[in-house]
């Protein structure tokens, strides 16, 4: 607490240690003019309060159990006395103060106390070594974590190695399985063949591996939430409630990012075991269903970074749309869901990957031309394409020869196959149909224009398909690539 400053009496001493001539010396320096008697008084004010702040900094030099008084005591004491300390005085650089004698003309002003400035020499300055200044303060950033990976850099720290050895029959979260073989500690080896002599390399790829080791451990309230997810959509049950209620959490809930992989595994698993006996049952098709449902919530989600795990979402989605037998009862569903799946999927990032759709609808050509290929897997390429967009359903079934290819198998036959390729044809072909008018002219046969263009649609879709395009003239040339104005 500080100290209020003592009043100095007013019968005090006129005159003492500090003399009134320092004063008017110093007025006279301020171009100020006072008299010997406010000269005087002012001297004993100022000797008054030099005593105040001597006696408190006699105080701290007490409590300090010295006994020496230090430029911290006075600051001290000024602090105490709500007075503004003195700058450049620290007890830790003392100033040393030199005695100069008085002058012969007035010996009566006593002597003069001055600090020495000290005299550098500029020769040994010259000779000293330079001393570099560092750098300033600046900041740089880092990537702390990458979608809850941290990655290796000097900035983070080092990954936490696992202590657990790989089982052969694991399966990690990108669905890979993990591989280990067993070698003699010490002694590398390649394809089971010891490298005695590569036992430096064989230790830096071991410590690379370590250093790449990222441990991620999902937390107990989402293992618990992945368990009831899993639980409430499959086994498929007559009860849509749970089911309903598991695929607006995975639409719209936010902090899922962790549990992506492992979903998208769980999906491919699902997928992988619906289809691997050659025969479907209804309760496979409705599995299937869910998992469509599942694929297409997850894409929905904004909240949910997809793109690193697109090469793991495609082959559950096309594996659906392309097989060759799926549940009757299901198979245009399904093939339906897949394809509209598709759609969505390169909609949100065919611009991110532009060979995204090029090598899609490769694939979707090789199982719609292919020979050898099932209905049912031509069926999914062509509703694939419609999915794709209108010029991949131009390019496979016009310019790529789908639609002949499909002509020719179905004709003749009757089965409920043949007639769902034949309605999905129809379908995609109704993609290149123009705006609907209010009147559609047939195809002339008689008139030598449309007679050409009937034609040529017959040689690019075969005749089965140009009988029923041929009743709308402005389909028909939207097909062929030949306009209203054209003579042939």
């Amino acid at each position: 607490m500080s100290k209020p400053i003592k009043h100095r009496p007013a019968n005090g001493p006129t005159s003492g240690v500090y003399k009134g001539d320092a004063l008017k010396d110093l007025a006279e320096s301020l171009n100020i003019t006072i008299s010997d008697t406010v000269a005087s008084a002012l001297a004993s004010d100022v000797e008054y309060r030099i005593h105040q702040v001597v006696e408190e900094a006699a105080r701290f030099m007490r409590h300090g159990r010295r006994t020496t008084m230090t430029a911290s005591d006075i600051d001290n004491a000024l602090r105490v006395l709500n007075i503004e300390p003195l700058y450049g005085h620290t007890p830790y650089n003392p100033a040393t103060f030199r005695r100069a004698l008085p002058f012969a003309q007035s010996t009566s002003a006593g002597p003069v106390y001055f600090v020495e400035d000290e005299e550098i020499d500029f020769d040994r300055v010259l000779r000293e070594e330079k001393i570099t200044l560092p750098k300033g303060v600046s900041w740089t950033a880092h990537w702390l974590a990458v979608e809850g990976v941290q990655p290796l850099i000097e900035q983070n720290p080092p990954a936490i190695p696992r202590e657990a050895p790989l089982d052969p029959s694991a399966v990690a979260p990108d669905g890979t399985l993990a591989s280990v073989i067993k070698t003699e500690p010490g002694v590398p080896q390649m394809n089971g063949v010891s490298l005695p002599n590569a036992a430096s390399a064989n230790s830096k790829l071991t410590q690379q591996q370590k250093q790449q080791l990222v441990k991620q451990v999902l937390s107990k309230e989402l293992q618990l939430y992945y368990a009831r997810l899993t639980e409430a959509l499959l086994p498929p049950t007559l009860d849509t409630m749970k089911r309903t209620a598991a695929l607006a959490s995975l639409r719209t809930d936010a902090g899922l990012q962790a549990l992506l992989p492992y979903l998208i595994r769980w999906v491919a698993e699902g997928v992988v075991g619906a289809l691997k006996d050659g025969r479907q049952s209804e309760n496979d098709g409705r599995v299937l269903e869910v998992l469509m449902d599942v694929v297409t919530a997850l894409l929905e989600n904004r909240t949910l970074f997809v793109e690193p795990y697109l090469h793991q979402i495609l082959p559950p989605v096309l594996s659906t749309l392309l097989h060759s037998t799926l549940p009757p009862s299901h198979a245009t569903q399904l093939r339906t869901a897949a394809s509209q799946t598709l759609s969505r999927l390169l909609t949100q990032h065919s611009t991110t990957y532009p060979s995204l759709s090029p090598r899609i609808m490769k694939t979707l050509l090789l199982a719609l031309i292919s020979p050898g290929k099932s209905k049912g897997s031509r069926e999914g390429a062509i509703r694939g394409l419609v999915g794709v967009g209108k010029e991949a359903v131009r390019k496979g079934l016009v310019e790529g020869g789908g639609a002949k290819v499909v002509a020719s198998e179905c004709q003749g036959s009757a089965s409920r196959e043949s007639n769902a390729l034949l309605n999905a044809t129809f379908e995609a072909l109704q993609v290149l149909r123009p705006a609907a008018s209010d009147m559609t002219d047939a195809l002339d046969g008689e008139n030598p224009a449309d007679a050409a263009v009937i034609r040529k649609l017959v040689d690019q879709v075969g005749e089965l398909f140009a009988s029923r395009i041929a009743a709308d003239s402005a389909w028909a040339r939207e097909i062929v690539g030949i306009g209203p104005t054209d003579d042939s």
